[in-house]
């Protein structure tokens, strides 16, 4: 078997797997659980605390104490938003117009990281995409 790769999750493969949500297929968390390392993006913090001040998620608690348990409970890796990146992500081709989605792809393609994601969009930047 070839050797593991570490993997990214987009934002709604994070708010999955932190309830427990059945979107998340049985062979993507095969997959999350035999990862060297899981990664989630800083970005993704960003994206759920957009999403709870415009009433379109609620959680239990604030978006940063939420986020900092997921984080741990699940032994994700927080990937900083780092410069390289930020410009990766702006010269990507014009297929996806989400930003926190180009900054999750373009981490993708830098740090050569599999995606958890259902959107069909990443596999157009030649990402490997698992759903």
């Amino acid at each position: 078997m070839a050797g593991k790769v570490a993997m990214i999750l987009d934002t709604c493969a994070l708010l999955w797997l932190a309830s427990g949500n059945k979107a998340l297929s049985r062979p993507a968390l095969r997959e999350i659980n035999a990862a060297p390392v899981v990664y989630v993006s800083a970005v993704s913090g960003f994206e759920i605390a957009i999403k709870v001040a415009r009433g379109k998620l609620r959680l239990p608690e604030s978006p940063q104490a939420w986020f900092e348990k997921v984080v741990k409970h699940h032994g994700l890796a927080i990937l900083p938003l780092e410069l390289d990146v930020c410009i990766a992500a702006a010269q990507l081709p014009p297929i996806h117009n989400d930003p926190c989605d180009r900054f999750i792809i373009a981490a993708s393609k830098l740090h050569g990281l599999k995606v958890v994601t259902a959107d069909e969009n990443f596999e157009s930047y030649g990402v490997t995409v698992i759903c």
